[in-house]
């Protein structure tokens, strides 16, 4: 009998460890899940940040090209245009940090560093096709162009011998012409590259709206 009586207590004893680990199971998978869901709404975050950055660049890229190129505003640029790198910078670095941490053991969710890198790479397109748009308008239509006279001969006060005078020929104007279409082209590549990117971007955030939402739920 005091055998049973044993062997019943160890077996109560047993169990009762088995619905402890069950219940801190469930508190480790639910902390799991919060921290997920702080990880993520960070990472909205940081898209903010982005998006933030992206119309100061806007902004300051439009009051540049108003100020006609002048010193001070190529200065200001140029500040605004490191500032912005910068901020970019430090918003992958932080994106990595997500996506490592996701793809470790603690986490174990492959498909969000997946969703984090697929960004990733959309925002490093958008990035450099929003460079290569703006050194585009900076530049102009070749037609349209001003030229410098810096290497033209001065005879009298006010008059100069130009060299960029020359024939107009049906040559050259077939070739300013094909310099303008080839603008024109890269123009709406890069504006099209830059809208597709932001339709990507979108779409994940979406999926990310959705998991957390879907986490929150459960």
């Amino acid at each position: 009998m005091e055998e049973f009586e044993k062997k019943l207590t160890i077996r109560d004893d047993g169990d009762g460890d088995g619905d402890g680990d069950a219940v801190m199971e469930a508190e480790e998978e639910e902390a799991k899940k919060v921290s997920t869901v702080e990880l993520l709404r960070e990472f909205l975050g940081i898209q903010q940040r982005r998006a933030e950055a992206y119309t100061k660049l806007r902004t300051g890229f439009a009051h540049y090209m108003e100020s006609s190129s002048s010193s001070s505003a190529e200065s200001a640029y140029q500040k605004l245009c490191g500032d912005v790198t910068q901020e970019f910078n430090d918003c992958s670095r932080q994106v990595l940090h997500m996506e490592s941490l996701f793809l470790g053991p603690d986490y174990g969710r492959l498909d969000l560093a997946h969703l984090l890198r697929a960004v990733q790479t959309h925002e490093k397109q958008k990035l450099n096709l929003t460079a290569t748009l703006q050194l585009l308008k900076k530049a102009g239509r070749p037609s349209e162009r001003l030229v410098s006279h810096e290497n033209c001969r001065f005879e009298k006060p006010m008059e100069h011998q130009c060299v960029h005078l020359h024939e107009i020929t049906e040559a050259a104007g077939t070739e300013e012409a094909e310099a303008n279409a080839q603008y024109d082209n890269d123009l709406k590549e890069a504006i099209r590259g830059v809208q597709d990117s932001v339709t990507a971007i979108n779409e994940h955030l979406e999926e990310v709206r959705y998991e957390i939402a879907a986490l929150e739920s459960d």
